[in-house]
This record gives C-alpha cells, structure tokens and sequence, in this order.
C-alpha cells in the first residue's frame, strides 16, 4: 500500500447518536495549493476502495492534473485505512462499530480540509459510486464552498432496490457459521466468498457477458475465473466487519436525512447549487441512468452525461479506456465552467 497521511479528529459524535473516539482520516494528496486556496479537488473513495483505485483518473494533461490542481483523496470510514471495525479499539472494535453515515464522512472531510488546509473554496468534488454519493452530500452539505460536482455511476440517495441488492449480499456472508456474529478468531472466507459472488453479477452488465467481454477484454477464459482471479480476490483482501460497515453506510445514503431538508428529496437536491455533471451508465445496474435524470431534474445548475457502455457500474472503475475518456472528458467540461 502506498503511503497515506493520517487526519487525527479526536472524539466524534456521529449521526447515529453515538460518540466514536479516536476517529482517523486516511488520505492522500496530489499536487500543491494555490496561495488563493482555490484550486481544491476533493475525490473520495468508494466502496472497497482506498486512494489507489482513484489514481487512474488523475495524471498530467488529464482533467484532474497535479501540476493545476491540489488533490485531495479521503478514505471511507470503514475501508480499513480510516477508522474501521479491524482497526478501532475496544468497544467499538469489530461488530460493535458504530453506523456510520455519508454525511459522517463528508463532515469529517469538511475538517479535514478546512483544518489541515485551510481550504474555503473547494473547486470540484468528483468520486466513483459511494464517491458519488459523498460527492452530491457534498453538495447538499456546503453549497457556498463547492463551485463544482462531478459524481460519476452514483446517486443522491440509496434507491430502494439497490438497498435490497445490499442486503442480499450481507445475507450471504452473515450466513457463514464462521462468522460468528461478527466476533470471528479467522475470517469468514466462505461467507466473504459468498458475498463477492453475490456482488459480482451485478457489477457488469448483462450485455457485456452476452458479448464475452469478460474473455476478449479482461482475458478470463470461464466464468469461474471471473469470479475466483477477478472478482474474488478484492474482498477477501477486507475484513468481513469492514464490509459490512461501508455496507451500512451505502444502505443509507441519502442527502435529505438532514434536519434542513426533512426528508424532502427533491429540496435536497435544489440545495446542490454548484455547477455540475452527473454521469449514470447506461447499464449501470446499481445506479440506474433514470434516477439520475430524476435527480438532475431538480437540481438548478447540473446536466446529465450518460456514459453509453456496456460495462455497467464498472464504467466508473476506469478499466476500460473508452469509459474513462468520457468521463476524463466530462470532467475538463465541468472544470472549465
């Protein structure tokens, strides 16, 4: 793992009501802050992820350059890097974690950037799935600081039928006598196994296995290797309570679980003033492109770029060249608005 800094935030009481001590921001940076402090991109991680799965969309002469901007990527609580279930001490270590929601991890990242940086003006928020969601909670959260928003295969809120996704494959894992309740002595590799495979038949979509593109283009020769090379492997990196807690937060995204907006989805979104791109894939199967014109519908200053792939919620993932110049694409657009 590359290096990463370390954001110490002392005591925090979260939305849940409780009071996580100790609480750790991991992050990196890209390069420097202007002498205005305007220059600021904000790019969080998504689910699973940690700052090394963001690097592919940042690079010289790319929209999200390092010699123009200061990037800053914050880990997810939960991710194993920021303050997670395995790396949190008694008592809310393990399957005693706290629920932790986005607007959790966007406060936090507010202090992240206004502390250690003194940032107050944040040029673009942009991020992958639950980047995207912490990206439009962004938006919702700090109108006056954001000037623009990007988030790409992602909602404003978890729809009902991605809630059930979730729990299908949390089921699959609690189901895992090794699993034990979350007080497990050796991971739960069945119960994670089950869960990966769970999750997988959804992260791509259908045409893209009806065209084999799991063999012509990431060279799997079965659907077995799919699963045990290319798909298995990166949750059984996790821990299984790690899992299970960015899972809970992804569950209950939603930027109107907010005292201003009272549950009022639409003025939630009328809130998000900054100028904005919001990127669905058109076969995404998670974040489906009609919730996103359902969203862009009612936010004032946003259009809606719909990534036309094949690859579903992987569009995000910047594996395939063509997915990630259009996103890369976009990008600059928003930038030079």
């Amino acid at each position: 793992m590359a290096t990463y800094e370390i954001f110490k935030a002392g005591d925090v009481t979260l939305e849940c009501g409780e009071i996580l001590s100790d609480v750790q921001i991991a992050y990196v940076t890209h390069g420097r802050l202007n002498a205005a402090r305007d220059n600021a991109i904000v790019y969080p991680t998504h689910y699973s992820g940690t700052h090394e799965n963001n690097a592919w969309a940042i690079g010289v002469g790319m929209a999200l350059d390092p010699e123009k901007y200061f990037i800053i990527i914050p880990s997810l609580l939960g991710n194993g890097l920021s303050s997670s279930p395995s790396n949190t001490p008694a008592p809310h270590d393990g399957p005693r974690f706290p629920t932790v929601s986005v607007r959790d991890n966007v406060l936090l990242q507010h202090r992240l950037i206004t502390e250690k940086f003194a940032v107050t003006e944040v040029a673009l928020v942009t991020g992958h799935s639950m980047g995207a969601q912490q990206t439009f909670q962004w938006g919702a959260l700090f109108p006056e600081m954001v000037r623009r928003i990007a988030p790409f295969c992602g909602s404003a809120r978890t729809s009902r039928h991605n809630w059930l996704f979730l729990e299908g494959c949390k089921s699959a894992l609690l189901a895992d006598a090794g699993f034990a309740g979350g007080y497990y002595t050796e991971p739960p590799t069945t119960g994670i196994r089950a869960f990966a495979r769970v999750y997988a038949g959804w992260a791509w979509s259908q045409t893209f296995f009806r065209l084999q593109l799991d063999r012509e283009r990431l060279g799997l020769p079965s659907m077995e290797a799919f699963l045990t090379l290319a798909w298995e492997p990166s949750f059984q990196a996790h821990d299984a309570n790690d899992l299970l807690a960015m899972l809970a937060t992804w569950q209950a995204a939603d930027i109107s679980a907010d005292t201003r907006f009272n549950r009022n989805f639409e003025r939630a979104l009328a809130a998000i003033t900054a100028t904005a791109i919001v990127m669905p894939c058109s076969t995404d199967l998670y974040f489906p492109a009609e919730d996103s014109e359902i969203e862009v519908s009612h936010m004032p200053n946003a259009q809606l770029r719909i990534i036309p792939s094949v690859w579903g919620h992987m569009a995000g993932g910047g594996i395939n060249p063509e997915d990630a110049a259009f996103i890369n694409s976009a990008l600059e657009d928003v930038l030079a608005r």
